[in-house]
Formats: structure tokens, C-alpha cells, sequence
């Protein structure tokens, strides 16, 4: 029975995977003849059976920046840019479309320890600076062992510097990746999709006005409360906007 199963499973997968071929190949046929909006129906398609990947969110973004939709085609550009961040083609493609971004920001630079911590933590994943931190203390036990077991001073000296410069780097890649994982965890980008947004001093329609957003824009959720959420922009300004206006980048 578990065999049977285990079939109709992978003939079920597999099912899955030629029937979104298929459609991915019938979304491009439509884009290739400049029938946009079918093709994004196509593509969205796919999305629903949650099949992910950069070429279906690029070819998504294509499709709604020749229709001018601004922030649809910057969301899909920057989904894509998720998944293959080193891509010429999606990185060159998503500024065009940032150009239509009605809203300008200035970005503050960040600057000293800040930006060093942060750069170092970001040269790998979480996972990878777990890895170094593990391997480096299973080297370090060996090491100390040997050291223990040693006769030769000059052999315990070279075993001694070289068990505390493993240990050392193990503890500094714990703490790469403890922040790591926090810069990750606080990492909440959202398009805005409204044409128009108001941003509020305070998570109600009481709140003050501080200032307006328009579609396209990327902004940074600090927080959520009772259908608003708390937003940061590249110039540090903060402030409150509805949850239907914006729309995650990390929801896949």
C-alpha cells in the first residue's frame, strides 16, 4: 500500500511539473506576441500550484512593465532578485522599472562598525556561518587532544596556538550568525501597490498625515497592529501605513 503510495505521488509530481512546463511555455508563446495581460494569467497560473522560481518571476515582471504596472513589475523584479540575486538580466531590468517610482528617497549610507558587522555577517548565510562555527569546534577538541596527549613542548607550543586561533574563529563565526540571522529575521521589504498612500503618525485614521507613498515604492515593516503597519524608508523616516496598501516580499 505505502508503495502504490509512494507511485501516485511521484506520477502526481510529476503530472504537476509537465502541466506548469506547459504553461510556462504557452505564457511566453503570448508574451513573444505581445499579449501581456494573457501571459500574466499564464504565469500566475503557475504561481498558484506554488512552483517558484527567478525565470517565472522575471518573466512576470516583464509582462507587467509593458503594461506599465509599476509596482506588480518592481514586486516580481525584486521576488526574482530573492532567488538569483547575482542576475545582470533581473538587476538591469529592475532599475528600468524603478524608474517609474513617482517617490524619491534619499538613501542613508550606512557608515563605520555598523557597516562592517553587517557586510561581514552578510558574506554568508546563516547556515554557512553555523557550519564554520560547528567544524571549527570538532577541530578544536581534535587539536586539544592531541595537545593533551603530546610529549613535545615545541609540538604542544604550534598545537596550543592552533587549537586557540580555531577556537577564536569558532566563536567569532557563532556571532556571524546569530546576527545574521537577526539582520534576516528584521529584513521585511514590502511594495507599495496603492497608486496612493497616506502614512500616518499612529496605526489608526485619526493619525496625523506624515507624508505620502506611491506605488512602487520599497519600504522596510518595522511592526504590525490591527491592520497597520509600522514602515522605514532608505531616509530613516518611519511611519504608520494600511496593510492592503503594501505588500510583502517575503511571502512566497
Amino acid at each position: 500500500m505505502k508503495k502504490l503510495l509512494f507511485i501516485i505521488t511521484i506520477l502526481m509530481c510529476g503530472f504537476g511539473f509537465s502541466q506548469n512546463s506547459a504553461l510556462f511555455k504557452e505564457g511566453n508563446t503570448l508574451y513573444n506576441a505581445g499579449k501581456y495581460t494573457d501571459a500574466i494569467n499564464k504565469y500566475e497560473t503557475i504561481l498558484k500550484s506554488e512552483k517558484h522560481s527567478a525565470e517565472l518571476y522575471f518573466n512576470l515582471a516583464n509582462a507587467n512593465y509593458k503594461l506599465n504596472n509599476i509596482a506588480p513589475s518592481i514586486y516580481y523584479y525584486e521576488k526574482a532578485l530573492q532567488l538569483a540575486p547575482e542576475d545582470v538580466d533581473i538587476k538591469n531590468n529592475a532599475t528600468f522599472a524603478r524608474n517609474m517610482t513617482i517617490d524619491a528617497i534619499d538613501v542613508i549610507p550606512e557608515v563605520g562598525v555598523s557597516k562592517w558587522l553587517n557586510n561581514s555577517a552578510n558574506t554568508f548565510n546563516f547556515d554557512a556561518w553555523a557550519y564554520i562555527a560547528i567544524g571549527g569546534v570538532l577541530l578544536f577538541v581534535i587539536l586539544f587532544l592531541v595537545y593533551y596527549f603530546s610529549k613535545s613542548t615545541a609540538l604542544k607550543r604550534v598545537l596550543f596556538i592552533g587549537s586557540s586561533t580555531v577556537l577564536i574563529i569558532s566563536v567569532i563565526s557563532l556571532c556571524f550568525a546569530f546576527h545574521k540571522y537577526n539582520l534576516d529575521k528584521n529584513d521585511m521589504p514590502a511594495i507599495v501597490f496603492a497608486k496612493e498612500s497616506t502614512v500616518k503618525d499612529e496605526p489608526n485614521l485619526r493619525g496625523a498625515e506624515t507624508f505620502k507613498l506611491h506605488e512602487g515604492t520599497k519600504i522596510q515593516v518595522l511592526d504590525a497592529v490591527d491592520g497597520w503597519k509600522e514602515i522605514k524608508l532608505t531616509d530613516g523616516t518611519t511611519g504608520w501605513i494600511r496593510n492592503d496598501d503594501i505588500k510583502l516580499l517575503k511571502n512566497f
